[in-house]
């Protein structure tokens, strides 16, 4: 496996099965353009990736744009986090006794249908347990530590949050030493919806298009409009700057 260096990030540059199954511990986070951006202006959100042990390209576009900063290589392979955590739970389902998942984040009918359609399409246990956190969670101390226990009392192996960027990688650092028997865990936005089936994901050719983005911002206009059209579109100049030579991390001096 070697990295590839884009923008700010080292990608860790490996295919999607080589990595499912190297896949033990430490912290997975999957950047797309919106993470890239963000990662330019929030500092905790930045030290959050440089401290995670497996930084992998969640986006197809990321991959495209890849090939123009690395010519004749690139990223080998999109490893967008909706497909890699169904794909980590059907690679243990017949492991449950070493792996447990818990699930933090959707809605609180949304994580229970996850959990059992997970369970359901493995024919396991794999998944045992899972919350909902109320709105602005992260900033009750008490409420963090309601979960945590709720954690370390499941026997949960790996813990998959999908509250959105930046808040969940935020919350993961912040808490992840207070949950020994955790090994892995996952920054996975809204993959908990989507295995509740609450909201669908694109159609396959459009994701092996790039255009899983776009499919999405039909589907919910009011939230991710300004998002990609406005918030994103930087991230295309900072890859020419990338390629000119010109870019500079905003966090290194």
């Amino acid at each position: 496996m070697e990295n590839l260096r884009i923008l700010n990030l080292d990608l860790h540059n490996w295919t999607f099965q080589e990595f499912l199954e190297q896949l033990e511990a430490g912290v997975v986070v999957t950047p797309n353009i919106d993470h890239f951006v963000k990662l330019q202006k929030d500092k905790e959100f930045y030290e959050c990736y440089v401290n995670s042990e497996h930084i992998v390209c969640d986006s197809r576009v990321i991959q495209l744009l890849s090939r123009f900063l690395y010519p004749g290589k690139g990223v080998a392979e999109q490893i967008a986090g909706s497909d890699l955590f169904p794909a980590y739970c059907e690679h243990h389902k017949d492991n449950t006794d070493n792996v447990k998942v818990f699930l933090l984040g959707g809605t609180e009918a949304s994580v229970e249908i996850a959990m059992q359609n997970i369970n359901h399409n493995t024919n396991s246990n794999v998944v045992v347990a899972g919350y909902s956190p109320p709105f602005g969670f992260e900033k009750s101390e008490e409420e963090s530590k309601k979960i945590v226990s709720m954690v370390n009392d499941s026997g949960a192996t790996a813990l998959a949050v999908g509250v959105g960027a930046p808040k969940q990688e935020k919350w993961i650092f912040a808490h992840k030493d207070n949950m020994p028997d955790v090994k892995l865990f996952f920054a996975i936005g809204a993959t908990i919806d989507f295995q509740a089936g609450a909201v669908k994901r694109a159609p396959r050719w459009m994701v092996n298009a790039g255009l899983e983005w776009f499919y999405r911002m039909i589907k919910e206009p009011g939230r991710l409009v300004k998002r990609y059209l406005i918030d994103d579109l930087p991230f295309l100049w900072l890859i020419v700057k990338q390629k000119l030579g010109l870019y500079r991390n905003p966090w290194e001096s």
